[in-house]
């Protein structure tokens, strides 16, 4: 699905150059390598405040505990998404509400919040699925005029929107496969609301700000030297690689347009591609992997369970009819910046021949 190791090779000077500094210094937590590559992706992303943190996963519970709500409160999240956002809320003690996604983009909706939003919801988590960024400007004036709290998930789409002026929290992950990608685990919460920026701050080293004296409860939750230094030479060339991903799914769209049984993604709004996701009758989907599995093809289904039919976060009422077809029938083909298009190539071709006889 990804090839790290021919993008290392590529940036293989800069980056030993980059890890070695960190090795001389021996500043391995914090440190001018973490400062520097927040204000790097300060600058690049023109946001106020960017915040490191372990992962993405840390990175949503700290924006969660940050908002300072009182246990039992409602937030609402897309019943289509990676398990983390569910898991944060029930570890706060909140109350997750399934909202249903976008058959298309895959994307929560306003339109489907709104189905779901009751007077004690005190917060939405809208993720910005597979590269994709949501339609967020109405979600947040919707958000606003109920009086609750927007957490933007931009693990999978970082670099896909620049300049951001909303009022919320967004976090992402670095998780090495990402578009922005470290060798480890890595994380970081942003917002341009100076009070919630000192306080994400604060909580993420163990509720303190300074050193044995604890305001609040917080977590152990850091961004290492070495991954921020990593970061800092990749950060040179997302745009780079965002725009080799997006050549790559227009092979792809180009190739496969025409065979009826397949859906290409649909586009509405800058799309970084960080999984290249077909829909496919579900029938079908499952031959199609293994088809392609044989024929040496790494193929994904994300995700094939929705979040409230997993066990640990049940919901035996929830019934959300496009989070259940996609479930079904979506299959993420490789997609990475160093991909060929001979690769690209003999992927669809393989994928002709299946429709061809099926």
């Amino acid at each position: 699905m990804v090839n790290l190791k021919e993008q290392y090779i590529q940036l293989k000077d800069e980056i030993d150059q980059a890890i070695l500094e960190c090795l001389n210094s021996c500043q391995f937590i914090g440190g001018p390598a973490v400062k520097q590559f927040e204000n790097n992706l300060s600058k690049y992303l023109s946001i106020n405040h960017v915040i490191g943190c372990g992962n993405g996963t840390d990175a949503l519970e700290i924006a969660l505990m940050a908002l300072n709500l009182p246990k039992g409160s409602k937030i609402i999240v897309p019943a289509f998404t990676y398990i983390a956002p569910v898991e944060v809320i029930a570890l706060m003690g909140m109350i997750p509400v399934y909202a249903d996604v976008d058959p298309d983009t895959f994307n929560i909706t306003l339109e489907e919040i709104e189905k779901v939003y009751t007077d004690d919801v005190k917060g939405i988590v809208a993720v910005h699925l597979f590269g994709q960024p949501c339609n967020t400007d109405e979600i947040y004036k919707f958000a606003v005029k109920k009086n609750i709290f927007l957490i933007e998930d931009n693990a999978q789409s970082i670099g896909a929107e620049k300049k951001m002026e909303r009022n919320t929290i967004i976090t992402t992950s670095f998780f090495p496969s990402k578009n922005l990608g470290a060798y480890g685990d890595g994380g970081a919460l942003m917002t341009n609301d100076d009070k919630l920026a000192k306080r994400i701050r604060i909580i993420a080293n163990h509720g303190q700000q300074e050193r044995y004296y604890h305001e609040e409860i917080g977590i152990n939750s850091r961004l290492d030297a070495i991954q921020a230094a990593v970061l800092s030479v990749k950060l040179n060339y997302v745009d780079q690689f965002i725009a080799a991903r997006q050549k790559a799914a227009d092979f792809y769209d180009g190739q496969l347009k025409n065979i009826l049984k397949i859906q290409t993604p649909v586009r509405v709004n800058t799309h970084t591609f960080h999984q290249y996701t077909l829909k496919i009758k579900p029938v079908l989907r499952d031959g199609l992997k293994s088809f392609l599995f044989d024929k040496g093809i790494d193929t994904a289904m994300y995700y094939p369970v929705p979040c409230y039919k997993q066990q640990a976060y049940l919901d035996k009422n929830a019934r959300l009819p496009n989070t259940e077809l996609l479930c079904s029938s979506v299959l993420s083909l490789p997609i990475y910046p160093e991909i060929t298009d001979d690769q690209l190539l003999y992927i669809c071709n393989c994928i002709k021949e299946f429709f061809k006889n099926n």
